[in-house]
């Protein structure tokens, strides 16, 4: 394996967040850092095909299995990737409603905390001017 060959392996993990998020989140950057230092890309590409067999080719389709994400993650109180899923939920097709309908259901199944996660999240989605299609959109002149 030549180090090309590698820099072109993880680039195609890389893509594959970009298409989904918008963005590569910090975390992967990491994992395919430290497998390529130390040999393991093969590992990640394991899981980044686990991740699309589960996931990608899933049948709830992408809006609902961000939906999903969003709603788990909030019932685990981990606010980073919530506000990952919830962009990625918008850039599928998501409504801020569909958000608010997820963190109300997190209410119920994880508590207040859950749901006052949700909804910070979502208002913070309301306040930052976003393109068609999620992505955020450039800062304007003044």
């Amino acid at each position: 394996m030549t180090g090309a060959d590698d820099r072109d392996r993880a680039q195609a993990v890389r893509d594959r967040y970009r298409a989904t998020f918008g963005e590569v989140p910090a975390g992967i950057e990491q994992r395919l850092r430290v497998a390529q230092s130390t040999g393991r890309l093969p590992a990640v590409e394991a899981i980044e095909e686990l991740r699309r067999a589960l996931l990608t080719d899933n049948l709830l389709g992408p809006r609902v299995q961000q939906l999903v994400h969003f709603g788990q993650l909030l019932a685990l109180g981990r606010s980073g990737p919530a506000r990952l899923h919830a962009g990625g939920a918008l850039r599928v097709g998501a409504s801020l409603g569909d958000l608010v309908g997820v963190a109300e259901t997190a209410l119920v199944t994880a508590g207040m905390p859950a749901y006052s996660l949700g909804i910070e999240i979502i208002a913070e989605l309301t306040e930052t001017p976003r393109a068609p299609g999620g992505d955020v959109e450039p800062a304007q002149q003044p």
